[in-house]
């Protein structure tokens, strides 16, 4: 089994950055893609961005050029380095491993 705990949220202002941590416990998370999916209330969950097991990594096109996603296999540990933050990417955003688990979630208000 999986465990996956979510931090970094907060609120920022538009053209701000912030940086999501998903910490893993119970599995490595250089031995399956690990996704960052985002939802806002009364929305579907959307993807946001994957890390495969090689590193190769994919956006949304909504966040191209702006989200990173990256890992620290030595921590355990799946980023979301997110730049120039707008007020569409205000959600609550949770951490997935495919080894079948899910993030409690982490709330990203942009705002003035």
């Amino acid at each position: 089994q999986v465990q996956l705990v979510e931090s970094g949220g907060g609120l920022v202002q538009p053209g701000g950055s912030l940086r999501l941590t998903c910490a893993a416990s119970g599995r490595l998370v250089k031995d399956n893609a690990m996704s960052w999916y985002r939802q806002v209330p009364g929305k579907q969950r959307e993807l946001v961005a994957t890390i495969t097991r090689a590193g190769g990594t994919s956006y949304a096109d909504s966040v191209k050029g702006r989200f990173t996603i990256s890992r620290d296999n030595a921590k355990n540990t799946v980023y979301l380095q997110m730049n120039s933050l707008k007020p569409e990417d205000t959600a609550v955003y949770y951490c997935y491993s495919f080894f079948d688990a899910w993030g409690q979630g982490t709330q990203v208000t942009v705002s003035s």
